[in-house]
């Protein structure tokens, strides 16, 4: 009997494994397809754009970033419990919380790790973009401004996605359902 259950746990766990296997390319195209998505964006956007746009699409990637990093906390540190009673009381985004919860790792990878370093990425190339307009346009000094920007990219990055670490762990419950309530209203559609 108990060879029997040995047996069904090894296959359990060769099933979940080879389901890790399959994530790991899939996550993979994702994020090609994301950074394409977002390079696009940045390309197009800065095209011709003044600084104030430059500076706007700088910020909204930056914004991004610590966004997705409050998410991807905010689902590894929720329970379930509060939307187990949310779906009782017939909470129509409750049921996608429960999922967000039960691929914490998964949505935390991709929030965290593939959106937010994309964001990362994409906001040093747009910066990068910024400090060789500023510098051709005013004759500056273009070391001076290359560090005074990308301190400031980095500085706004890492101090907001501090802040919002703190927010998603004291919030988790409040940021899962709110994500949970957005991925509903865009399924339903």
């Amino acid at each position: 009997m108990d060879s029997q259950k040995a047996g069904k746990a090894k296959k359990q766990t060769a099933a979940k494994g080879k389901k890790r296997d399959y994530w790991i390319p899939k996550i993979f195209v994702m994020s090609i397809a994301i950074s394409a998505v977002f390079s696009l964006v940045s390309s197009n956007v800065l095209n011709g754009a003044g600084y104030i746009i430059a500076f706007l699409l700088l910020a909204a990637f930056i914004f991004v970033g610590i966004l997705f990093d409050v998410i991807g906390v905010a689902v590894m540190s929720a329970g379930e419990r509060p939307f187990h009673s949310m779906a009782a009381h017939g909470e129509k985004s409750a049921s996608c919380a429960l999922q967000l919860l039960r691929n914490a790792e998964k949505v935390s990878s991709v929030c965290n790790d593939v959106v937010g370093d994309i964001s990362g990425i994409v906001s040093g190339s747009t910066a990068a973009v910024i400090v060789t307009r500023l510098c051709t346009s005013f004759d500056l000094d273009s070391m001076a401004i290359s560090v005074l920007i990308s301190a400031l990219v980095s500085g706004l990055t890492i101090g907001g996605k501090a802040v919002g670490k703190k927010i998603a762990i004291s919030n988790s419950i409040q940021v899962v359902h709110t994500t949970a309530r957005v991925i509903h209203i865009f399924k339903r559609k």
